[in-house]
């Protein structure tokens, strides 16, 4: 069955009342069940809860076969307690048949990919899938196919009881002995923890890992102790220095510099751009580089944002000490910059990831975003963006908060430059589409602008700036005229795994690649 998107869905995949993405505003007005976050119980009262190993905690919470774990990436690249839970899990308790659902994963987790080959793991669920793990699952080792969802969507289908988590596993820079638990204050400070707290308030067990024990009442408490079960102590959550990456860095590449400028100007054109105005951007260079050019503006019209939110890095946090933004929401933070400012910089708050993009919810902050500036690896003619799938079909990336923002914002920019190495950003079609057309506005490269045709309004805008816009086909024939029209891909029809929309219909498939063997 094909979908708004015109991708072709699996009819095997359309059962237990699952549907075919339908545009962007389909749910609007339809009831979901919401599941009853979890069940519980009188306890006595305990001087702590504090076990001796991820091993114990794992049996105290009645650990088995079967069941479904789940972690969160706050500390990105530098996390180690995934590895661990799953170590002691599988090899000191022989469990199998086992599902992880995570915010993301990365090249981190690279020994998880062991445990998927063997069998014991058959089942993945997460934003983020990356490194060797990326590469398993593409090749088709994994029993199940993966379920890829936005950082909102995995929040909503928690919260509607399509996402069982059996244990919660809560990575915490610093706890107590009862499991209050804040993402600053330790040797491993990773800053916001939104992607932990709707787990540990629907996990039926949750589990607090931390390297740094502190005194009661650990406040205010990220996650707190009225959900959590058991305290582990070990010598390292992870490292820190690896939650920033290349990306989440200012670009000084002069074609980068143009491309943010000319966001700006877009962004200054429209009639968002006032007093008061909201504002995110990805990690990219280009998309952080924005922010220079914004604040150029910004002081040309004597006016100061509002307020920002999303994955937050440095540059955004010196706007904040600067006065230039009212308030910074964060649910995770992308450098260190950022872990050392909230909590500590006046106006810097932390939220959930349900706050942040769920679709199901009363007032997820996208819903209020005047504006959001994202990168792409593939954009197509019909506005679809790619942020999964590299150009050889294979899981290399994360829809992350990408599609949550372009459908929430009134005014979604992807910048991106028109090529890539010997490869066209800008195509026919993508791989992967994590992101709906319909979804995004404004596509700013190298070669020019292209407005998407279903915002006229924009067209106008930027026809009054006098700023200067072409259709997407002919950015499209530009790229392919510098590199080529690339070779189709050619897929088995094994479904290695499934693209959801962040409303929970299926945006997309991959498909195992023909043929693909690992090096």
């Amino acid at each position: 069955m094909k979908n708004a998107v015109g991708r072709d869905i699996p009819d095997s995949l359309l059962k237990d009342g699952k549907e075919v993405y339908q545009g962007k505003n389909y749910m609007d007005g339809k009831y979901i069940q919401k599941a009853t976050p979890r069940t519980r119980r009188y306890e006595r009262p305990r001087e702590s809860k504090l076990v001796d190993s991820i091993a114990q905690a794992l049996r105290d919470c009645g650990a088995r076969s079967g069941m479904t774990f789940s972690f969160h990436h706050h500390l990105r690249d530098g996390d180690h307690v995934v590895n661990l839970v799953m170590k002691a899990a599988i090899e000191e308790l022989g469990l199998c048949d086992l599902t992880i659902a995570a915010s993301s994963l990365g090249a981190a987790h690279d020994p998880i990919a062991d445990y998927i080959e063997e069998g014991k793991v058959i089942g993945i669920q997460t934003s983020g899938i990356r490194g060797r793990m990326g590469e398993v699952v593409s090749a088709g080792k994994l029993k199940t196919p993966a379920v890829i969802r936005s950082h909102g969507g995995r929040p909503r289908a928690i919260e509607a009881g399509e996402v069982h988590i059996d244990i919660a596993f809560v990575a915490a820079p610093t706890s107590d002995c009862v499991g209050n638990c804040r993402g600053v204050g330790g040797k491993s400070n990773c800053g916001s923890m939104g992607y932990a707290m709707t787990d540990a308030k629907y996990a039926d067990h949750v589990v607090v890992v931390t390297d740094c024990l502190v005194d009661f009442p650990n406040m205010p408490a990220s996650v707190e102790a009225i959900d959590v079960d058991a305290v582990v102590v070990v010598d390292s959550i992870g490292d820190p220095r690896k939650i920033a990456s290349a990306a989440a860095r200012i670009s000084q590449n002069p074609r980068d510099l143009m491309m943010a400028e000319n966001v700006a100007k877009v962004i200054a054109a429209t009639p968002w751009f006032k007093e008061g105005f909201s504002f995110q951007t990805g990690v990219g260079g280009p998309s952080l580089a924005a922010n220079l050019f914004l604040e150029q503006y910004m002081d040309q019209r004597d006016i100061k944002m509002g307020w920002a939110i999303g994955g937050i890095c440095g540059p955004m946090v010196e706007m904040l000490k600067k006065g230039k933004v009212g308030k910074v929401i964060d649910v995770q933070d992308f450098d260190l910059d950022a872990v050392n400012s909230i909590h500590q910089t006046p106006g810097h708050y932390e939220m959930s990831a349900s706050q942040y993009a769920n679709p199901a919810n009363k007032g997820a902050f996208v819903n209020k975003l005047d504006f959001v500036v994202l990168a792409a690896l593939e954009i197509d003619t019909g506005f679809n963006v790619n942020v999964l799938t590299g150009s050889d079909g294979v899981l290399r990336g994360a829809p992350g908060g990408h599609p949550d923002t372009a459908a929430g914002s009134k005014c979604c920019i992807i910048v991106t430059p028109l090529t890539r190495g010997r490869m066209a950003t800008v195509c026919e079609h993508v791989v992967t589409v994590t992101t709906p057309g319909d979804c995004v506005d404004v596509l700013v490269t190298d070669y020019g602008i292209a407005v998407n045709p279903l915002r006229p309004d924009l067209i106008e805008c930027l026809d009054k700036a006098g700023i200067p816009h072409v259709a997407i086909e002919a950015l499209k024939d530009k790229a392919y005229s510098l590199v080529g029209r690339p070779d189709d891909l050619e897929w088995e029809d094994r479904v290695v795994a499934v693209l959801e929309a962040r409303d929970g219909t299926i945006l997309d498939v991959v498909r195992k690649i023909k043929p693909y063997t690992m090096d």
